[in-house]
């Protein structure tokens, strides 16, 4: 069970840890290979009895309530990747001699030969949305890809599928790359690095590691964001193969071996000829949906990725044009007299939420919910000048309600104390009672939504649907 490919997995005896959404399509894929598959999760409820149920019909192991045992005869661990590594299954591992792989360890040891090559994409925040703009340049350029990963198809299914790709567009989270250390992409990027689930992974320095796996032995080009140092200090870090470049963006003007911003247009100096004085078009910035500055810089690190595989500038504007983004990310809702709502209930952490208020220049501020841990010291201090006022829900409000006293005391604050499902039909109401004619109302909450929603979406639709019912 080395760093080579496993070709023969027959009567090999792996251990699953964890049910869900990466670990039944692994124990089915495993034991479609032949392994003896054992399943080991923390939780019995009514889910897991129901997943446990359908593997061993299939003549899968599965072991409710103990997910700290290492099953007899384990020769590989194969973990769903929100398994903290401080797990007494892995200590049990390590004394064993016994690997840990992650389901993208799984998938990249599971390629066919002369497989799809991958373009990984990570990072605190736009993870999802640059991926899907990249997916969508490389399918303007006649290629055959899939965004995958982190992202709803699996990346199991994709590599054995029967489905033939040239590229696969790939997200990575800081978890899934924890427990890949064989992956070794074509080129890849950190989008940004912010203190985001460091309950996981002990220290903002473990996270700021695991993200910069990703650029372990790229091929082409380690794709850095020049305004965040530290993911070009990850780059200079980073073991990659000879001749991989570093290719920066900047929502400036670009110098040599970067992409940038001019006068309206998003341009190449990384890939062409004579970068030292020649720069390529790409697309305008109006070719980007929403054009806020975090979202071009998305837009920017895809179309690296893009040019890094070979593709015209051409399907760069083409594929930027064709992308819709996911519902909840900086969603225009509606114009009510004159000021407009804004749904980016995907602002789940402090970083989304800053890029966010960053693009507009008056702006009453709906937030709150579960903190995480999370400070908004930085968050307020920056956006301060930006703020009408706020109106604040959920568990963790007070949070924010002191870090507006300390930075922004000026503005009006409206403190909701309730939590029911009625909260966020006040909230908009405050809130416009708030708003003056320009402004722009922003659900932004910088929050976690499980205190008061199911998820984020389902904020996002409160919020929506609240607003409809203010215009009506």
């Amino acid at each position: 069970m080395g760093s080579g490919q496993v070709t023969d997995w027959q009567g090999k005896h792996v251990t699953v840890a964890g049910l869900g959404v990466s670990g039944v399509p692994a124990a089915k894929a495993l034991h479609g290979l032949g392994a003896k598959v054992t399943v080991v999760n923390d939780g019995d409820d009514a889910r897991a009895r129901e997943q446990a149920a359908e593997l061993e019909s299939l003549g899968v192991t599965v072991r409710l309530g103990d997910g700290a045992t290492l099953p007899d005869g384990t020769e590989l661990i194969v973990t769903a990747p929100g398994w903290k590594p401080d797990k007494p299954l892995f200590a049990a591992a390590d004394a064993a001699g016994v690997p840990v792989w992650g389901d993208v360890e799984l998938a990249w040891r599971l390629r066919k030969p002369g497989a799809a090559d991958w373009l990984a994409v990570t990072g605190t925040n736009g993870k999802t949305t640059t991926v899907q703009m990249l997916a969508s340049i490389l399918e303007a350029a006649g290629l055959r890809t899939a965004a995958v990963g982190n992202i709803g198809v699996s990346l199991l299914d994709a590599v054995l599928g029967d489905e033939e790709y040239d590229v696969l567009a790939v997200e990575l989270s800081s978890y899934q790359l924890h427990w890949a250390p064989s992956l070794r992409a074509h080129s890849a990027a950190v989008l940004n690095l912010a203190p985001d689930h460091l309950d996981w992974h002990g220290s903002m320095e473990a996270y700021a590691r695991d993200k910069g796996r990703v650029y372990e032995g790229n091929r082409v080009a380690c794709v850095y964001n020049a305004a965040d140092k530290a993911t070009e200090d990850l780059v200079r870090e980073a073991d990659v193969e000879e001749g991989c470049r570093a290719v920066g963006f900047t929502l400036g003007t670009p110098g040599p071996s970067q992409l940038g911003v001019v006068e309206g247009l998003l341009v190449d100096r990384a890939f062409v000829e004579n970068r030292h004085k020649n720069a390529q078009e790409l697309a305008e910035v109006s070719d980007v949906k929403p054009a806020a500055p975090h979202n071009i810089a998305n837009a920017l690190a895809a179309a690296a990725l893009a040019r890094a595989y070979g593709v015209p500038a051409s399907a760069v504007r083409d594929g930027l044009r064709n992308f819709t983004p996911d519902a909840h990310r900086i969603a225009h809702v509606a114009d009510v007299d004159g000021v407009a709502w804004v749904d980016d209930s995907k602002a789940t952490n402090t970083h989304a939420a800053q890029a966010s208020l960053a693009a507009y220049d008056s702006v009453v501020w709906i937030a709150g919910g579960l903190a995480k841990g999370a400070t908004f010291d930085e968050l307020v201090a920056a956006s301060a000048k930006r703020l009408r006022g706020a109106v604040l829900i959920g568990r963790d409000r007070a949070l924010i309600r002191e870090a507006l006293a300390r930075h922004a005391p000026e503005v009006p604050v409206v403190d909701l104390e309730r939590t029911d499902t009625g909260t966020m039909l006040q909230a908009v109401r405050e809130a416009r009672r708030l708003a003056r004619p320009g402004d722009t109302v922003l659900l932004a909450p910088a929050c976690a939504s499980m205190d008061m929603f199911a998820n984020y979406n389902k904020r996002g639709d409160a919020f929506a649907q609240a607003v409809r019912e203010l215009g009506a």
